[in-house]
């Protein structure tokens, strides 16, 4: 079940009986639909930033090990995680058009969900990427940080794609 529907199927017997009142659905279904937005969003911010500590915890084992002068890329990519958490966490499209029920279809719907999967999978890629990070004792990291730092970009990139993703739905 999508997120979505888990919503819907959530509510209680009051906002049920306002789906009986004229306009009341649509406005319900913007609402619900901004809600499970911000929820996405949220899930996906905290999963950057859940990488972002594990970076840092990368990043404790080079100072404890002595090698600081490997930590320059290292920090770039902290920043790029932490720069993209935020962007994730406060991206402001609760108040586009792809809440208004009239004008947004279920498969219009469905392509920005899978969007929003694909980012998802992205992430789950960039985990693997940041686990196989090497570690102090093996060798310079910044090749492997260096192929992070790219594949953190192309997914900062294609986040701020999304509004055009919306907008293609939407528009």
């Amino acid at each position: 079940m999508d997120a979505l529907t888990q919503a819907q199927s959530a509510r209680n017997w009051l906002e049920r009986l306002g789906q009986k009142i004229p306009g009341y659905a649509g406005f319900a279904d913007r609402e619900l639909r901004r809600e499970v937005d911000r929820q996405l969003r949220e899930h996906l911010s905290k999963e950057v930033a859940r990488l972002r500590d594990r970076v840092r915890e990368k990043i404790a084992e080079f100072v404890d090990g002595g090698k600081i002068g490997e930590l320059q890329s290292f920090d770039r990519l902290d920043k790029g995680l932490d720069g993209l958490s935020q962007a994730i966490r406060f991206a402001d499209y609760g108040a586009s058009g792809l809440f208004d029920a009239v004008k947004i279809g279920e498969a219009e719907l469905g392509r920005i969900y899978e969007f929003d999967l694909s980012i998802v999978t992205d992430l789950a890629d960039l985990e693997l990427a940041v686990t196989a990070l090497p570690g102090p004792g093996s060798g310079d990291p910044r090749a492997a940080v260096d192929a992070l730092r790219a594949s953190l970009g192309a997914l900062q990139e294609k986040w701020a794609g999304r509004e055009r993703v919306i907008s293609s739905v939407v528009g």
